[in-house]
C-alpha cells in the first residue's frame, strides 16, 4: 500500500511513505477525497543547503533526520552519539477497530543510536480530530537524554504564512483570543510553571491569511505540566508546521537503557467555516473524552467560600444549606477552611482532617444533614500543596519541590509537594481515599493555587520534575475515577491554571477563572467556549464585583451569564432577601430545564463581549436556548441554524412572555427584546 487514509466525520487525513524510507509524509489533510491524493511535490531550492526531508510535510522527525527546520525529537546519548537518523524499522500497521476508528502505527529507528520511535495516528468517524503520539524507546546500553520529546507534528497548507489564533491571558482574564499574522519564523506559546498556566492555553488555530471563514486547522496538546506549542512557517512550501509537547527549555527527559516513554497526545483538527464551526468540531471530539455529559456529574453547585471564607461552622453551613436546597441546588460544597489548623492561608495545608474546633464530630454530621436536605455533599482540597506551618511539612520537609542548595520560596504562603516522588503520590492517594470514604462525599473540588517555581528534588538529577509530577497527577486522578467513580471531580488551579485536553479526560468539570464578575467573565467564556465545551465550564453567580469592569451587574445578568455553562452559586445566601431568593430559584429551575440543550447542543456566538450586544445560543434538534446581553444602545438579532422554514416555534422569554413564530420568520433573525434591562434568555421549541 502506498498511502493510508484516516477518515474523519467530515474529512480525511492521508499519509504515505517518505522518500528513502525515512518515515511517513502527509499527502492530504482536509475534506473528503474521491481519488488518492498525490505525494507532496518539492519546490525548487538550493540543493546543497537543504535536503528533501526538510521540505516535506513529515509526520514525525528528529534532529539528525531533519537538519534545517525544527524537529520533534532532539536526543543525545551519554557516549556522545548526538541526534537520530530515523528510518522505517518494519511494516506499517493499519487497522480498523470495532468502533469504526482507524489506527496507524509506524515503526522507526536509528540503528546507530539504537533508539526506536513508534509513531501512532488515530481517527474516528464521530469527530474530525486526528490524534498523534509516539513511544520512544532506548535500546542502547547508554542513557539517552531527550532535550525535546514530542510525538510528531501537523503541517497545514495555509499558503505563505498564516493567521494564527492563540488563547492567552493572566489570572482573572484567561483564554483571551488573539490573532497573530505570522509571515515568517516561529510563534511559540507555553508554560514553564509545572501546570498548564493562566498565561496560555495549549491550542492554536491557523488559517490562510485574510480568509476568516474558510479552511482552518487547529492543534491542541493533551498535557498538564510545563509545555510548549510551536508554529513554524516553512518557507517556500506554503505551509506551517505545528508541533508541541513537554517544555523543552525547563526540563530534560532521560531514558536509561531499556526504558521507554509515551509522549503526550497531539490532537489536530480540520474544519471548514468560521470560529464556531471550529469550536463545535472540538466539542464533538471532547465528548469522546468525557465519561458523561449529563447532570449526574454536572450538577448545580452551591459553594460556601464567599459566605464563610475560613470561618467554617456547622450551624452556619447548615443555614446556608437550607437556603441552597430551597433554590434547587443539587450539590453543597464546603470550600477552604474545614480542615485542621486552617484559620488563614498561612497554615494547615497538608493536614487534611476535619478541624475539631469547627467540626468536632467530623464531616459525617454535616454531609448527612446536607443529604437530608436533598443535596449531595462536596469538599474543596488542595492535595499538591503544603504550608510551612503544618504537621505534614514538619514531618516531611523533604517532600516539597526543591532545587538542592537553594533556599525555598513560598507563593501564597505555601510550597508544592513533589507528587513525582512515589511516597508522595502514595500519601496523596491514601489521603484522598480516606477522606472521601469518611463521610457521604460525592463531589471533590481539586485546587492548585501556585506554580511550581523550585522544580526538582534533593537527590541528583531532577530535570524531569514536571514530567514526573504530571504523570503522578494523572495516576491519582485515574485512581479517583476507578475506585471512587461516584465522586464528581472539579479541576481548578487558582482559576484556569490547569485546563487542557488531558484534564478534560480525567475530570468532569473545570474552573475557567477566579473572575466571577459577569461583564469580565463574558470575555473569558467567549474565549473558553471557542476551544472547550460548555458542559465542563463551571460558572458561578456571586456578589463579587468585576476586576476590570466595575459597572453594576444585576442578579439576572449574573445568572444568565452563568447559565451558559455548568451553573454554580457562590453568593452569601443569608444576605439575600426573600425576593432575591425567589428570583434565583426561578433561574435555577429554568437552567435545569434547559441544561440538556446547553450541554449537548451546538454552540453559536453572536457579536463580541466588547460590543454593545452579545449572545450565545445552543441548538439541539427542535430546541434552542438563547442567552443574550447588551450595554446601552445595543441591539441583537440572532439566527438559529437548523431552523425549518415550514415549522412553527414557541418562544418563552425570561420575562414569562410567550409567543409563536414561523420558521421562515426566524430565518431573518430573532430580535432579543431585552426584557430584563441588560440581559434576557429565551427557550425555543418546535411545535
Amino acid at each position: 500500500m502506498s498511502t493510508w487514509t484516516l477518515p474523519t466525520a467530515s474529512g480525511s487525513y492521508v499519509v504515505g511513505f517518505a522518500p528513502d524510507d525515512q518515515g511517513l509524509v502527509l499527502h492530504h489533510w482536509g475534506g473528503p477525497t474521491e481519488t488518492e491524493p498525490p505525494a507532496p511535490s518539492l519546490p525548487r531550492r538550493a540543493a546543497s543547503f537543504v535536503r528533501d526531508v526538510d521540505l516535506l510535510p513529515m509526520e514525525a522527525t528528529a534532529l539528525g533526520t531533519r537538519d534545517v527546520h525544527a524537529a520533534e525529537i532532539v536526543a543525545r546519548r551519554a557516549d556522545g552519539v548526538r541526534g537520530l537518523r530515523l528510518s522505517l524499522a518494519g511494516e506499517v500497521e493499519h487497522r480498523v477497530e470495532d468502533d469504526g476508528g482507524t489506527w496507524l502505527v509506524c515503526p522507526l529507528a536509528d540503528p546507530v543510536a539504537q533508539v526506536a520511535v513508534e509513531l501512532h495516528l488515530r481517527s474516528h468517524p464521530s469527530h474530525d480530530v486526528i490524534t498523534k503520539w509516539a513511544t520512544i524507546r532506548n535500546d542502547s546500553g547508554h542513557a539517552v537524554e531527550l532535550l525535546r520529546g514530542w510525538g510528531g507534528a501537523f503541517e497545514a497548507p495555509t499558503g505563505e504564512g498564516a493567521q494564527v489564533e492563540v488563547r492567552t491571558g493572566a489570572w482573572s482574564r484567561e483564554t483571551t483570543a488573539s490573532v497573530v499574522d505570522l509571515t515568517a519564523g516561529t510563534l511559540s506559546v507555553g508554560s514553564r510553571q509545572g501546570i498548564t498556566s493562566h498565561t496560555a492555553a495549549p491550542v492554536v488555530t491557523v488559517r490562510p491569511r485574510g480568509v476568516p471563514d474558510g479552511d482552518a486547522w487547529s492543534v491542541a496538546l493533551a498535557w498538564s505540566g510545563s509545555w510548549r506549542l510551536a508554529v513554524d512557517v516553512v518557507m517556500v512550501t506554503g505551509s506551517v508546521r505545528i508541533a508541541g509537547g513537554p517544555d523543552d527549555e525547563s526540563g530534560v527527559l532521560t531514558l536509561r537503557p531499556g526504558e521507554s516513554l509515551v509522549t503526550p497526545t497531539l490532537a489536530g483538527l480540520w474544519a471548514h467555516g468560521d470560529a464556531d464551526v471550529v469550536a463545535n468540531a472540538w466539542h464533538a471530539y471532547q465528548r469522546t473524552l468525557a465519561r458523561s455529559t449529563g447532570p449526574e456529574h454536572r450538577p448545580v453547585v452551591y459553594n460556601s467560600w464567599y459566605a464563610t471564607t475560613f470561618d467554617v461552622r456547622l450551624e452556619h453551613q447548615l443555614a446556608l444549606a437550607d437556603v441552597a436546597a430551597g433554590l434547587g441546588v443539587e450539590v453543597f460544597v464546603v470550600d477552604d477552611g474545614w480542615f485542621r489548623g486552617r484559620t488563614s492561608d498561612r497554615a494547615g495545608l497538608g493536614d487534611w482532617e476535619p478541624d475539631p474546633a469547627k467540626l468536632p464530630d467530623g464531616l459525617a454530621p454535616l454531609a448527612d444533614a446536607v443529604r437530608e436536605r436533598g443535596m449531595r455533599f462536596g469538599l474543596w482540597v488542595e492535595p499538591e500543596a503544603v504550608n510551612p506551618d503544618s504537621d505534614l511539612y514538619r514531618t516531611h520537609p523533604e517532600w516539597v519541590h526543591h532545587v538542592a542548595g537553594r533556599p525555598l520560596r513560598t507563593l501564597r504562603n505555601q510550597y508544592v509537594l513533589d507528587l513525582g516522588r512515589p511516597e508522595v503520590e502514595e500519601w496523596v492517594s491514601g489521603t484522598l481515599r480516606q477522606l472521601l470514604t469518611s463521610a457521604d462525599i460525592s463531589y471533590l473540588k481539586w485546587d492548585m493555587n501556585r506554580a511550581i517555581t523550585d522544580g526538582g528534588q534533593r537527590t541528583p538529577g531532577g530535570d524531569d520534575w514536571s514530567w514526573r509530577h504530571t504523570q503522578a497527577y494523572y495516576r491519582v486522578m485515574t485512581m479517583l475515577r476507578e475506585e471512587l467513580g461516584h465522586v464528581t471531580v472539579e479541576a481548578c488551579a487558582g482559576g484556569g491554571g490547569r485546563i487542557d485536553l488531558a484534564v478534560l479526560e480525567h475530570s468532569d468539570v473545570v474552573w475557567p477563572s477566579d473572575e466571577t464578575g459577569p461583564r469580565d467573565r463574558l470575555a473569558i467564556q467567549h474565549g473558553f467556549l471557542g476551544v472547550y465545551p460548555s458542559w465542563v465550564m463551571s460558572s458561578w453567580v456571586t456578589d463579587e464585583p468585576d476586576v476590570l469592569d466595575a459597572e453594576h451587574a444585576s442578579l439576572d445578568f449574573r445568572f444568565v451569564v452563568a447559565s451558559a455553562g455548568v451553573l454554580g452559586i457562590g453568593s452569601d445566601l443569608l444576605g439575600w432577601d426573600a425576593a432575591t431568593r425567589a428570583r434565583a430559584a426561578e433561574h435555577v429551575t429554568r437552567y435545569r430545564r434547559t441544561r440538556e440543550v446547553v450541554h449537548t447542543g451546538q454552540l453559536h456566538r453572536h457579536g463580541t463581549p466588547a460590543g454593545r450586544a452579545y449572545g450565545v445560543t445552543y441548538t439541539l434538534g427542535d430546541r434552542a436556548v438563547v442567552l443574550a446581553w447588551r450595554r446601552d444602545g445595543g441591539a441583537l438579532a440572532v439566527t438559529l441554524p437548523g431552523t425549518d422554514p415550514a415549522g412553527r416555534y414557541r418562544i418563552v422569554w425570561g420575562s414569562g412572555q410567550v409567543e409563536e413564530r414561523t420558521g421562515d420568520e426566524l430565518l431573518s433573525g430573532l430580535a432579543v427584546p431585552w426584557s430584563w434591562g441588560d440581559c434576557d434568555i429565551a427557550e425555543l421549541v418546535r411545535l
